[in-house]
């Protein structure tokens, strides 16, 4: 028994839903065809399936073939390579949420509606929590990395600042107490981790801890290599530093399911705070001192 005729605003819906669905479908084929653990890529395809599986339910009721969105499919599939299979997914996923909620009010003219829901809420998140990636193994030491360098090196120019007022002196000084600062907590990283023998690898969290030191290192530092307004550049610099607070901390919140609101605040407000005392304490040095460069 064929199931009865949407009425055309319905139809006109579910060939939205159809699309996304089709969509899904083909960016998770083209994840798993690049993806090299076998694992994973078995996961990935399995999402695939529950997809192409949802389209062909919405095809029985608008009996019409419809083609994927090709520019989803490409920023998806280059977001997943970029910063991480889970990542990528999740992001995608929270796309389609506005799907789920306009499902429920056509239970009525679409029963399978509800296995639908059911599939979306819960056999796509079991797979996704299934997904095993290198890169969230370490999150904790790149937020280790990112947060010290924020901490440290935001204070220590923000002091640099106005006991140097000099942006060529800030910017070297702050180069190599950055540079010096990341291998010393690289190094302690590596032993920690050591100490641990746990399953995390000792020489991938000293690099994963070291490289998002560096990385901001360099986001903080030069501005001061650009500009001769050293106040300015302080404040570029610390427009950088949450902008980095306010990037990571959206990656951890699509990829780890975490709150992002209340730790961007927590992150931002430590390291602005310590910024500002820093920048005291560096007009402390410059009255007490007398230095004038």
């Amino acid at each position: 028994m064929s199931p009865k005729a949407l009425s055309p605003r319905i139809k006109k819906e579910a060939l939205k839903w159809q699309q996304a669905e089709i969509t899904g479908y083909h960016t998770y084929l083209r994840l798993a065809a690049v993806i090299k653990d076998p694992h994973n890529r078995e996961v990935v395809k399995n999402i695939a399936l529950e997809e192409a599986k949802h389209y062909d339910t919405f095809k029985t009721y608008t009996q019409e073939d419809i083609e994927p969105n090709r520019l989803q499919i490409w920023f998806y599939s280059w977001i997943a390579r970029l910063l991480g299979l889970t990542f990528g997914i999740k992001l995608m996923e929270r796309g389609e949420e506005w799907a789920q909620v306009s499902y429920e009010q056509f239970r009525e003219e679409i029963p399978e509606i509800d296995e639908i829901i059911h599939d979306e809420e819960e056999h796509e998140e079991r797979l996704l929590n299934m997904l095993d990636e290198e890169m969230l193994k370490y999150t904790g030491s790149v937020v280790l990395g990112l947060n010290d360098a924020l901490v440290e090196l935001t204070g220590a120019l923000a002091g640099l600042t106005f006991a140097f007022q000099n942006t060529r002196l800030i910017a070297v000084t702050g180069l190599i107490t950055g540079v010096s600062a990341a291998l010393s907590m690289a190094a302690s990283e590596y032993l920690s981790t050591r100490a641990e023998e746990g399953e995390a690898s000792p020489t991938r969290s000293a690099l994963y801890t070291g490289i998002a030191y560096i990385f901001t290192v360099i986001a903080l530092v030069f501005p001061f290599f650009l500009l001769s307004n050293y106040l300015f550049c302080l404040g570029w610099t610390l427009l950088n530093a949450i902008l980095i607070i306010a990037m990571f901390n959206y990656y951890l919140a699509i990829a780890k399911d975490l709150q992002f609101g209340k730790r961007f605040l927590e992150m931002a407000a430590v390291s602005v705070g310590v910024a500002a005392f820093s920048f005291g304490v560096g007009y402390l040095v410059r009255q007490i001192f007398g230095i004038d460069i």
